[in-house]
């Protein structure tokens, strides 16, 4: 892996400027919490779809957790707790805090976070059986994001955990990364996989979205990623990238275009990054999301007993003014 110098002090520095997400006052208070969520209420068609074959493979459950046995397990966490940086409290606060928050509004346990040095914008999840689950976010993609959008970036990947991805997720990140070769899986199995995860990233798209509840967040993050620069990160426009997205809808409408999109996506390990900006807009347009946003704003937390004697307290003194 290629070593970069990190600047701890301009990422510091981009967190600080971009922690903060104004509201108008007509805009509703943004939900802390999805009362009851299930990786069911936002898990994406094709997700369904893909699980649901994966599962008629025979004896597959049984030979991926063969293959991650002890020996493997102990490399990918090792190899994470001495190339990276694990965030914490007292470690990177800012990201722990926003970890934190994530975690919190999907309604899940906090997996671990890890920054690891790469001049790559990415971020991945790793669910070893018997073992807390983690995140690894590196340092490009830190470097290229604000915080709504890392924040983003981290509650895609607690999607995976909230929907139980679990150990395939593993096994086809490690297909995709090329770590630790398995020559069990044939390629016919192996394509399955690809296919699988290319699905599950549509469905954690939808659990970025449910944490940023603003498409515009997610949409972003999805287009710098796809072609941005730190540099250059004020220039970029959220409708132009759309616009484009709906002409790839258009120039692969045909059987030709079709074939061409298909030949194009099936090694990838995630769809192509327009395909993920159109999905994103149409669901934060769409019926489900809104029941989601909608249930959740009714379910507002009764007020704790410091903030009723509060209330009371301002009652009494605008009382005794008048």
């Amino acid at each position: 892996m290629a070593s970069r110098s990190f600047s701890s002090g301009n990422t510091a520095w981009r967190v600080q400027q971009s922690s903060s997400r104004p509201r108008s006052s007509g805009s509703p208070a943004r939900i802390t919490q999805y009362h009851g969520l299930e990786g069911d209420d936002f898990r994406h068609p094709l997700d369904q779809q893909n699980t649901r074959l994966l599962r008629v493979v025979p004896g597959l459950d049984m030979i991926t957790r063969g293959l991650l046995g002890p020996v493997a397990e102990q490399v990918l966490l090792l190899e994470n707790i001495a190339t990276s940086v694990l965030v914490g409290h007292d470690q990177l606060p800012s990201l722990h805090k926003i970890l934190k928050e994530a975690a919190g509004i999907l309604q899940m346990d906090v997996p671990d976070l890890y920054v690891r040095q790469s001049p790559v914008p990415n971020a991945y999840t790793l669910a070893i059986a018997g073992r807390k689950p983690f995140i690894v976010a590196t340092t490009a993609l830190l470097d290229l994001l604000t915080l709504a959008e890392v924040q983003a970036v981290i509650a895609h990947e607690l999607g995976h955990l909230k929907c139980d991805h679990g150990i395939w997720l593993t096994i086809a990140n490690v297909l995709a990364s090329g770590t630790i070769s398995l020559p069990i899986i044939s390629g016919v199995v192996e394509e399955s996989f690809m296919r699988w995860l290319r699905a599950a990233e549509l469905t954690c798209d939808r659990a970025a979205m449910l944490v940023a509840q603003d498409h515009k967040i997610v949409i972003s993050a999805l287009m710098k990623l796809a072609g941005g620069s730190p540099g250059l990160a004020s220039e970029l426009n959220i409708d132009a990238f759309l616009r484009q997205a709906r002409s790839y809808d258009e120039a692969t409408a045909s059987p030709l275009g079709w074939y061409l999109r298909n030949a194009q996506t099936r090694a990838l390990s995630h769809p192509l990054p327009v395909m993920r900006a159109r999905e994103v807009d149409r669901w934060a347009d769409g019926p489900q999301y809104k029941a989601l946003i909608a249930k959740n704003s009714m379910q507002r937390p009764p007020l704790s007993l410091n903030a009723k004697q509060k209330s009371s307290t301002a009652f009494m003194k605008d009382s005794s003014s008048s």
